[in-house]
């Protein structure tokens, strides 16, 4: 596990680094990930509630291309990882963060060419304590799903924000995601009455509650 490091960074000064769990490898996104990630992707119905559909392997590559080589706005930060299961080394999915200052929201064209890659902003509307915010989001495939990964796979990403100077996480789910709510439960997330682009906003401190004790 990473340690803190101890003065805030910049935002642009994130850069993703690998994320151990208990039962998972958080990887920085590579290009090369798109291979498989295609496959793990790939089933229409994971697509219900965030939108788009399955992406052929090439049209991926393309995407994760233009994540890796990150944000044309210096003032924030694209982070992702895919989710690789450590028993098999199977990837299952992936957990995404935006990091921007607590009072920067993007403009229109920077939005709508982070949209076009999967990552979403912030706006005037977002509560943030001092520090970065990050809007985090997570997607695990669908023979995955079931197991706590997602969850597992958020919290540690969120761990990882945190100790990092974030303040502040948001995120933006389906009301009718039930899974992908009890998700953002687990990451110390509260549901608000702000919506955008037909889904509710949950926000919350970046340090995440410690796990249930188990009976």
């Amino acid at each position: 596990m990473d340690e803190p490091t101890g003065a805030l960074p910049s935002t642009s000064g994130f850069t993703p680094e690998p994320i151990s769990t208990a039962r998972l490898d958080l990887l920085p996104l590579a290009v090369e990930h798109a291979q498989e990630m295609a496959a793990v992707l790939a089933d229409p119905a994971l697509h219900t509630f965030i939108g788009g559909e399955p992406a052929s392997r090439a049209a991926l590559r393309v995407r994760y291309e233009r994540l890796v080589a990150g944000s044309p706005d210096p003032a924030e930060s694209w982070c992702n990882w895919v989710i690789r299961l450590r028993d098999d080394g199977r990837l299952a999915g992936f957990v995404q963060a935006t990091v921007t200052g607590p009072h920067e929201p993007a403009t229109h064209a920077a939005t709508a060419g982070a949209r076009a890659v999967g990552h979403r902003h912030l706006d005037e509307a977002t509560p943030a304590t001092a520090g970065p915010v990050a809007e985090i989001a997570w997607v695990v495939g669908t023979q995955w799903q079931g197991r706590g990964i997602a969850t597992e796979a958020a919290r540690g990403m969120a761990g990882w924000l945190g100790r990092r100077g974030v303040r502040t996480l948001v995120a933006h789910v389906h009301p009718d995601h039930r899974a992908s709510a009890a998700v953002a439960t687990a990451c110390g997330l509260a549901l608000t009455d702000v919506w955008q682009d037909g889904e509710v906003r949950w926000t919350g401190p970046a340090a995440p509650p410690p796990p249930p004790a188990r009976g």
